[in-house]
């Protein structure tokens, strides 16, 4: 099966949350595109992806080396994400701005329940979640009209596991992960019935805990669970 850029980045990013690739190990193209049976462009690419989520260093000459990851940084780029987002939503309430972005996350939420209406789950319909999730959190940041909190996001989101468009996915649990971004899906529905009952401070609450499913699925990653991580472009 021919693998294309985002089937390498997901290889590549799994060895490296796995273990299977360790701290200091190096990367370059050419044994990389030999070994995952690719041509350089998609490993440049992914390699390019990697040092931008915080899990490899570009070094001097020539490749790459693989970070240093721990489970305090990751926790702690959650939980700023989890404070930022929380705060764009309470701030849509606060500024009386519901009324301009419900109709967009009622969109995504839609997009959502039709993407969940068949159990049946594989990574295609993964990579659609992921971009739907995407949607949903920028138009939630977007809607505060605070270009401070975009901002501060930004520079999170070079640190590991701290974007939302990073998902694990073990599609030999198919059913299983099926059930956890349902679950995502209808935090979703909370916080947006949150932010148009007018409860500020209700959506932040569920904001930050939705942040914390990050951290939740590393933690079951780094101790030993096979899986795949599939990101949107």
């Amino acid at each position: 099966m021919k693998k294309d850029k985002h089937a390498v980045l997901s290889i590549l990013r799994d060895k490296i949350l796995s273990g299977a690739l360790k701290q200091g190990d190096r990367l370059v193209e050419i044994p990389t595109a030999e070994m995952l049976g690719v041509s350089r462009t998609p490993v440049r690419i992914a390699f390019r992806a990697l040092e931008q989520e915080g899990l490899l260093t570009q070094l001097p000459r020539r490749g790459y080396q693989v970070r240093e990851i721990t489970n305090d940084e990751i926790a702690g780029s959650v939980e700023v994400r989890g404070v930022l987002e929380g705060l764009a939503a309470r701030q849509i309430v606060e500024k009386g701005l519901a009324g301009e972005v419900i109709a967009e996350l009622k969109q995504c939420l839609s997009d959502g329940d039709a993407l969940f209406s068949d159990r049946s789950f594989n990574e295609e319909k993964v990579q659609t979640y992921v971009e739907m999730n995407r949607k949903f959190h920028d138009v939630l940041v977007k809607g505060s009209q605070n270009n401070a909190i975009a901002m501060a996001l930004q520079i999170n989101e070079h640190m590991p596991m701290a974007s939302v468009s990073s998902l694990v996915f073990n599609p030999d649990e198919s059913d299983r992960e099926y059930e956890r971004l349902y679950y995502a899906h209808q935090q979703h529905h909370d916080i947006v019935q949150a932010i148009e009952a007018g409860q500020g401070a209700r959506a932040e609450s569920l904001m930050k805990e939705h942040a914390q499913a990050a951290m939740n699925r590393y933690e079951q990653l780094s101790k030993g669970t096979t899986s795949r991580t599939i990101r949107s472009e």
